[in-house]
């Protein structure tokens, strides 16, 4: 390996420790947002209950859920972004530089290949539904069912729901059933 050669493959990677780095970084604070997201559910379902039960309580969990779902889904993104980068560019380029008889961040691609890789996938998908979508659209429909709402706050809880769909449509497209 030339000296140019050297440099090069110490600069990637320093690059690869720092994207590993912020995928670590990326990884807790997505994993945190469900247990934050439980918490906030519980919070709001006890202020209902404190308040007598009032189920128009319940359409303050759109709201929440909504947004951190979508924050859990744009950390999950950019998680995803980096091990391709790594998988489609960084390896390679430090394969090269390496010898193209010298594997390089194996574990990027392994992972990915492993058996059950698709049903740990769905199974996740569907946590992922349920946390952030379908337990406050059944809040929604219980406010519906069981309290007499105000207009306004009917029409507030339709775009909830629609907000809603919205965030389970872009959970479900950006799932990686395949290995890539």
């Amino acid at each position: 390996m030339a000296k140019d050669d050297s440099r090069i493959s110490a600069l990637l990677t320093v690059e690869y420790e720092r994207l590993k780095e912020e995928q670590k970084v990326r990884i807790g604070m997505r994993d945190n947002l469900i247990y934050v997201t439980l918490a906030s559910m519980a919070a709001v379902i006890a202020a209902m209950i404190q308040a007598g039960g009032r189920p128009g309580y319940l359409l303050l969990l759109p709201p929440v859920t909504f947004l951190l779902g979508w924050t859990y889904l744009a950390n999950d993104q950019k998680i995803s972004d980096i091990g391709r980068y790594i998988r489609e560019q960084l390896g390679p380029r430090l394969t090269t530089l390496a010898g193209d008889d010298v594997s390089v961040f194996g574990w990027e691609t392994a992972h990915r290949a492993g058996p059950g890789r698709a049903r740990r996938k769905l199974t996740q998908l569907l946590v992922d539904l349920m946390a952030f979508c379908l337990a406050p659209l059944v809040g929604v429909i219980a406010a519906w069912i069981n309290g007499e709402l105000p207009r306004l706050l009917f029409a507030v809880s339709v775009v909830e729901v629609a907000l809603l769909a919205l965030l389970a449509a872009s959970i479900v497209r950006e799932v990686e059933l395949k290995g890539r």
